[in-house]
């Protein structure tokens, strides 16, 4: 079964995994409690931007990535979740898993800030 969506910036048709990439990243940008008919969607990783980057805010954003994602997005399978700090403050979060659908391993990187 092909599972069909919306491309948020176009418009256009996006099915399966390319869906899977933007639901992900949806979830992880969207502030838990934003939504008013749903509020509970969404993910902590918008309130931990701010945070200074150590050890332990990393370890922070992989565990709100990873409750976010296997609460909203049952399709997948996490396998790995990493953040990586670039040189001009930005955060990126990096995520690998397996869609559920094919069986087929996919990544994603998200700017956060």
């Amino acid at each position: 079964m092909m599972y069909l969506g919306m491309n948020r910036q176009t418009g256009r048709t996006l099915s399966d995994l390319d869906h899977v990439r933007q639901s992900v990243s949806d979830i992880l940008l969207t502030p838990v409690g934003s939504r008013i008919a749903r509020r509970t969607y969404g993910s902590l990783l918008p309130e931990l931007i701010d945070w200074p980057q150590n050890p332990a805010i990393k370890l922070q954003v992989m565990a709100a990535s990873y409750t976010a994602i296997s609460r909203w997005e049952p399709r997948v399978t996490l396998t790995s979740i990493t953040m990586e700090t670039l040189q001009d403050g930005r955060m990126v979060v990096d995520i690998t898993g397996t869609y559920h659908q094919s069986a087929k391993e996919f990544s994603l990187s998200i700017p956060v800030r």
